[in-house]
């Protein structure tokens, strides 16, 4: 075999016939397929109503699923706050150990401690599943408001006033929710403005127009527990 301009070629009676990819070359880290973390796409279209973790998660896999990530669990980063006999659920539970990157291979947080602390996560690698950018403040529309019901250590708020939108399945004027700013940036220069899973909740309900109304679409992140 010889290489010619950087292609692996093998030569045989004259003929210059491409070598076949490695398995490295094939699946880069930036590959779908090793893809760890991203911001949804879309939302569940009926505000913060996802049906429930359970629905939070199968949307996450869905996507994942599109994206040539399907082989992974995914699930998304939500809390849950204690309700009857249901104890709280906390969303750095649940989305396994890490490490985590994004759909073009840029690492966010190597671990749960990172990423409650000092991870990489900005505008620029808070991408969705399809390797997009998601639109931010001083974009049209901006769609910051990522739904997480946590506090800044990643655990759920204490039973009482509602941070969950019913535990994600309301989506009318009653409730709240809690919302991170994937892109880091609000109002002000205070740490909640720049806090990715806690920063404020959401104003006026549960609904779609509700989460629009102070900068979100409905959207969360998912995590590939495994």
């Amino acid at each position: 075999m010889r290489e010619i301009g950087g292609i692996g070629l093998v030569v045989c009676l004259g003929l210059m016939i491409p070598a076949p990819l490695s398995s490295a070359q094939a699946q880069s880290p930036g590959s779908p397929a090793n893809m760890t973390f991203f911001v949804t796409s879309i939302g569940s279209g009926k505000g913060a109503d996802l049906g429930g973790l359970e629905g939070a998660d199968r949307h996450c896999q869905t996507l994942a699923q599109a994206a040539g990530a399907g082989g992974k669990t995914w699930h998304a980063y939500l809390s849950t706050q204690a309700a009857g006999s249901a104890p709280a659920v906390n969303a750095r539970d649940r989305i396994g150990r890490g490490p985590w990157q994004n759909a073009k291979g840029v690492v966010i947080a190597k671990d749960v401690a990172e990423l409650h602390a000092t991870n990489n996560l900005t505008k620029e690698t808070a991408l969705t599943e399809k390797g997009e950018v998601v639109k931010g403040r001083g974009d049209t529309p901006n769609t910051h408001d990522m739904l997480t019901g946590s506090q800044p250590d990643g655990t759920a708020f204490p039973a009482g006033e509602d941070r969950t939108c019913g535990n994600w399945t309301k989506n009318g004027t009653e409730g709240a929710a809690m919302l991170g700013h994937h892109d880091r940036m609000g109002l002000d220069e205070q740490p909640p403005a720049k806090s990715w899973n806690s920063s404020h909740s959401s104003r006026g309900g549960c609904s779609q127009d509700a989460l629009k109304s102070t900068g979100g679409g409905g959207l969360f992140y998912c995590f590939a527990t495994n």
